[in-house]
């Protein structure tokens, strides 16, 4: 239902955002992939990282299934599945080239992404990247209001079909600067309304 509802809105232009800087992991060895959905994102990574062993993880085991049958029987073999919640999540220190979050911190309050960012990052190498797509509210004019009209039906829907605890879009990308992320690279669609960034971790975690 969802994937039909997100052609009827948006068309192709939330893929674009999931898949514009997914290259950018070519070189990477250990990837985590945190609220993968139906499995697009984690099929195109296995053929764009064709080395990297992929830990994906997501809440529901109905979603796990469905991004596992996505996979050749190879391919499968480079991938861990774990049904497990992210805010109760743990990951061993600095066994990560990348995390990747596609529409995924969205779903959480500033709080819980805040409590994300510090629970994932220390599980990210030196010069790690993070790699994030999600919904943004443009500062002004009218792609401003269209956005915000946008985000004003999104949330109720979601709050009625899946108990969403997050009510508004937080600010995730500033909760990722304020904890030592640096942008290396951006790009917006749908005037805005859909953005993908990636971030890196300085080599030394306190630097600014």
């Amino acid at each position: 239902m969802y994937r039909a509802l997100e052609l009827l809105a948006f068309g192709h232009g939330l893929e674009r955002t999931r898949f514009c800087f997914l290259d950018r992991l070519a070189d990477c060895r250990n990837i985590l992939l945190l609220g993968e959905g139906d499995g697009r994102c984690l099929e195109r990574l296995t053929q764009l990282a064709p080395s990297a062993q992929i830990h994906c993880l997501d809440a529901s085991r109905a979603m796990l299934d469905r991004a596992a049958a996505r996979l050749l029987p190879a391919t499968l073999a480079r991938v861990t599945f774990e049904q497990a919640d992210i805010l109760t999540a743990s990951f061993q220190p600095d066994c990560y080239d990348a995390v990747v979050t596609l529409f995924f911190l969205d779903c959480f309050t500033p709080e819980q992404v805040t409590a994300i960012v510090s629970r994932v990052s220390p599980a990210l190498c030196a010069d790690g990247r993070w790699l994030f797509a999600d919904f943004a509210l443009p500062a002004s004019g009218l792609a401003h209001w269209q956005a915000r009209l946008w985000l004003a039906l999104l949330y109720p829907f979601f709050r009625w079909q899946t108990g969403l605890a997050a009510r508004a879009l937080p600010p995730s990308e500033a909760l990722l600067c304020a904890q030592g992320f640096r942008c290396t690279a951006e790009r917006t669609f749908r005037y805005g309304l859909l953005r993908s960034a990636v971030y890196v971790i300085p080599r030394t975690r306190g630097a600014a």
